[in-house]
């Protein structure tokens, strides 16, 4: 199974940017690339995460995995994203133990979203 990490390349992390200049997003996108993907993960950019009040962002995901969007991050925490999608990788239903996590995923998650159930399994409150 691949996991998908999502890099917003359209962000801007609250800088006015000049004609031609790089988003500090594709910034952290080639960063993340230049520091090495895991076995198991693709790095896919998108257009936006809409976390644009939060800085760079990224979001993990896999399928019957919970998800996490991350923010205010740089192309300086590459490393520490690559760290941190690997321990997603190893973690089957996607919860990393708090102590495995890198700082950046402890202190600068924006948003964890439960797997999405199969569509023969509809929890009672949704009915």
């Amino acid at each position: 199974m691949t996991v998908t990490l999502h890099v917003c390349i359209t962000c801007r992390a609250g800088q006015t940017l000049g004609e031609g200049e790089t988003t500090p997003g594709k910034r952290l996108h080639g960063a993340i690339l230049e520091a090495g993907v895991p076995d198991g993960v693709s790095v896919v950019p998108v257009e936006c995460l809409s976390a644009c009040n939060q800085g760079c962002s990224v979001a993990l995901s896999a399928p019957g995995r919970w998800s996490y969007v991350y923010g205010r991050l740089s192309d300086a925490n590459a490393s520490d994203v690559v760290a941190g999608a690997a321990a997603y990788v190893a973690a089957p239903d996607g919860l990393v133990p708090w102590r495995s996590r890198p700082e950046i995923f402890r202190k600068q998650s924006l948003a964890r979203i439960p797997p999405i159930p199969p569509l023969a399994v509809v929890p009672e409150a949704a009915k």
